[in-house]
């Protein structure tokens, strides 16, 4: 297996992951993980849509094509329970999807030596994670991951039945 191809794998499983589990509660879309807030399903999907446009501005040097979602999704945001005050689960699912396509469209464009090349842009107090573009994108998989987690305890929080992907993800 070459690099593109193990950071592909991972990127799908991530998404497949969180994806499965947000077909489980969009009805419920602030449901909190916990009784004491957390991150509840829309705001994790719209910060995964924010995200994934950083790693757009990392790959490619480019602006952040979800920049005007900052106020709500950035980093050190704090999820609301007003739905209101975010776009729908449909838009941000949509956006997220439209973004992880063009990430991949760059992961296409890139030669296995262009994944360790070092990248221009890093997220402060990020930058050993986001030196290269191969340890970018492996970042960005395993930042889904960790938010598929609050997906999980609050599918629990709703008395839904968590989702799983594959044997044991």
């Amino acid at each position: 297996m070459y690099t593109k191809d193990a950071i592909r794998f991972t990127l799908a499983t991530a998404e497949e992951a969180v994806l499965s589990s947000l077909k489980t509660i969009q009805d419920a879309p602030t449901a909190f993980p916990t009784a004491n807030g957390g991150c509840h399903p829309l705001w994790v999907m719209g910060h995964l849509a924010f995200v994934e446009g950083v790693a757009h501005e990392i790959l490619s040097g480019g602006e952040n094509p979800a920049e005007d979602w900052a106020p709500l999704f950035a980093p050190g945001t704090t999820p609301s329970a007003d739905a209101a005050k975010y776009p729908t689960l449909d838009e941000v699912r949509a956006r997220y999807t439209k973004f992880r396509q063009k990430t991949l469209q760059v992961l296409d464009g890139l030669s296995e030596a262009d994944l360790d090349r070092p990248t221009t842009k890093q997220p402060k107090g990020l930058e050993a994670l986001f030196a290269t573009p191969g340890k970018s994108l492996l970042t960005i998989a395993l930042h889904q991951i960790g938010h598929k987690a609050q997906l999980t305890d609050a599918l629990r929080s709703a008395g839904r039945v968590a989702q799983t992907v594959g044997a044991g993800v």
